[in-house]
């Protein structure tokens, strides 16, 4: 599947509603069954079905950690306050969202630029496939970066598959890094079924790139916007070692006192991972990534969830808004988006009045 094929999709891309909080307003009244015949069997009834509304509530779900970077997962509601542009909201809804299935779209770097650092990328890519997804449980994808975002293996649990995948690719081409990320939150990650299990999951997106983009018909704003809109978190690892002085890879005794000087292309992997609530990673060595892995494994399923209302002024303006999550106890600290857009543009063709998220 070639992006070139399906991007037509993004003219009319409507994205599903997210799960409602709250009650859904009152159905209209049922109309009497017609009348049967005595000693007729009873008709069926039609399925109860669920009332989907508009209600304008946001969610956000985030991550809290200490000073050690660890997980924190026994904290209740009232250790929270959610801070909407500055001003303070009641939480509507709160829960603690633990051992989610997930469902993790993998991004791999292939193009030129990267051609010295592609056996890198590929062990990264493996290895966090091997530290985080579950078998039986949770699900991957891969699709390649170059002139053209390629999905290279569709959705599937099998490690093996995704694996050899991986391993089959070479370096080539331009890098179109933004189009890839728009694909990946737009049409992958939101509108495809999960094939294991029709739980919720939780919603991924993995880049391994030097973040460098020559050839996006997206362009960045474009790639975070859809993110947003889609509430998917994206991690990100840098492919690039040019933030690192070579004198001090060379003197370990020098190690802690590096200057890491970030690029253009680092710091454009830190902005997806920071404005969607994840994290970015500068690993030198391979062996700088398993404790990462494992801690993003770790994280996906050690999650909060709360909810507020809207601001009555803030519905349908098109514009974007801060969320602040604040934690009562000292020396921790919340990893979550940074905001939410209150309507969706119309060529996304959604309706002012869905939920944000």
């Amino acid at each position: 599947m070639r992006f070139s094929r399906i991007s037509a999709v993004f003219l009319t891309l409507a994205f599903t509603a997210p799960i409602l909080w709250g009650q859904a307003p009152a159905a209209p009244p049922t109309p009497p069954a017609p009348a049967q015949a005595p000693g007729a069997p009873a008709s069926p009834q039609a399925p109860n079905t669920s009332i989907r509304a508009n209600v304008n509530l946001v969610d956000v779900l985030f991550t809290v950690v200490d000073r050690k970077n660890k997980i924190v997962s026994d904290l209740g509601q009232d250790n929270f306050a959610v801070f909407d542009d500055g001003k303070q909201q009641e939480i509507r809804f709160f829960s603690q969202q633990t051992d989610l299935p997930l469902r993790v779209a993998l991004l791999l770097d292939t193009s030129n630029s990267i051609r010295e650092r592609l056996s890198f990328e590929q062990e990264a890519a493996i290895d966090f496939l091997f530290n985080v997804i579950r078998k039986d449980k949770d699900e991957a994808m891969m699709m390649t970066i170059d002139d053209e975002p390629e999905v290279i293996q569709d959705f599937t649990g099998s490690l093996d598959l995704l694996r050899d995948a991986i391993k089959r690719q070479r370096a080539g081409g331009a890098t179109a890094l933004y189009d890839a990320i728009y694909l990946a939150c737009s049409d992958l990650l939101q509108h495809a079924p999960l094939t294991n299990t029709s739980n919720d999951a939780r919603r991924v997106l993995v880049v391994i790139s030097d973040g460098d983009d020559t050839l996006s018909r997206h362009s960045r704003g474009e790639a975070l916007e859809i993110a947003e809109r889609a509430g998917i978190v994206i991690y990100t690892i840098s492919s690039s070692t040019s933030w690192i002085i070579p004198d001090g890879e060379n003197k370990p005794s020098q190690n802690l006192d590096r200057k890491f000087e970030k690029g253009p292309g680092d710091k454009t992997l830190m902005q997806f991972a920071d404005d969607s609530g994840g994290r970015s990673y500068f690993p030198y060595h391979i062996d700088d990534l398993a404790q990462a892995f494992g801690q993003i494994g770790t994280e996906l399923r050690s999650q909060y969830s709360l909810a507020y209302n809207l601001p009555s002024g803030n519905l349908a303006d098109g514009k974007f808004h801060s969320i602040r999550i604040a934690v009562s106890t000292k020396g921790l600290l919340v990893h979550a988006r940074k905001g939410y857009l209150a309507a969706a543009p119309p060529s996304l063709g959604v309706a002012a009045t869905q939920p944000a998220r």
